[in-house]
């Protein structure tokens, strides 16, 4: 028995024992004949697993273009439990902005203008961190101009 059989219960899984026919033993030439071609199947397996993967990521995926001077949402937490740009919580936003895009760094990357309190946020995000904005004027609530008195009232 292996050591590795004693210990976990359980046959090696190495190239020699790969085959399942217990009849024939299989040695030099042939032991790495064989290994290669499982080898080879294994690969062939596993592109095929990646390029239907592929195929249903990139249905989702899309060029997005922005334009310099478009309107666009930057990206705050991503993930659970992260503190970015000081905002954390459940309750905290997922985009904050919206922004102007003042230039196109490279292919994929824009620079923004920051608020001064983000001043420690490099400005430049990739494109998966922006949203395009789009102005809904149903959704904008006006604030009503409260007159206060002298005596702090209103």
């Amino acid at each position: 028995m292996a050591q590795l059989e004693a210990l976990y219960g359980r046959k090696c899984c190495s190239p020699l024992c790969w085959d399942d026919s217990n009849e024939a033993v299989v040695l030099g030439q042939e032991l790495v004949q064989e290994s290669i071609e499982q080898v080879r199947l294994i690969h062939k397996k596993l592109k095929a697993a990646q390029d239907r993967q592929k195929t249903y990521a990139d249905l989702r995926r899309g060029p997005i273009e922005i334009e310099v001077g478009d309107k666009i949402f930057h990206k705050v937490s991503p993930m659970k439990g992260v503190k970015r740009f000081a905002i954390k919580g459940k309750l905290s936003p997922k985009y904050i902005g919206p922004y102007e895009v003042l230039e196109r760094v490279g292919e994929v990357a824009y620079r923004l203008p920051l608020p001064p309190y983000l001043s420690k946020v490099h400005d430049v995000f990739y494109v998966s961190q922006l949203c395009r904005y789009h102005n809904d004027p149903c959704q904008v609530l006006q604030a009503d101009v409260i007159n206060i008195e002298p005596n702090l009232t209103y």
